[in-house]
C-alpha cells in the first residue's frame, strides 16, 4: 500500500501524518524516525483489533467531551 505522507518540522520534532489514512499522526526526532513511525502508525490502524486479548475486568469506559 502506498500513501501520501506529509512532514513538518515543529521545534525539534518532525510531525508526520497522512490524509490517506485518517488518524495516522506521529512524530520523530529526525525525518527518518518520523517516516518510520508513520509506517508503524498506518500498520497499527489497519490491523484488526482482537478485543478478546484485552485483560478482563480492567476496561474503563467513560464519556469525554472534546
Amino acid at each position: 500500500m502506498k500513501i501520501q505522507a506529509s512532514f513538518v518540522k515543529d521545534g525539534k520534532w518532525w510531525v508526520a501524518w497522512s490524509d490517506d489514512v485518517p488518524g495516522a499522526l506521529t512524530q520523530g526526532a529526525t525525518l527518518k524516525e518520523a517516516r518510520e513511525n508513520l509506517v508503524d502508525a498506518v500498520r497499527m490502524i489497519r490491523e484488526p483489533l482482537d478485543l478478546s486479548k484485552l485483560p478482563k475486568g480492567k476496561v474503563v469506559i467513560e464519556q469525554l467531551e472534546v
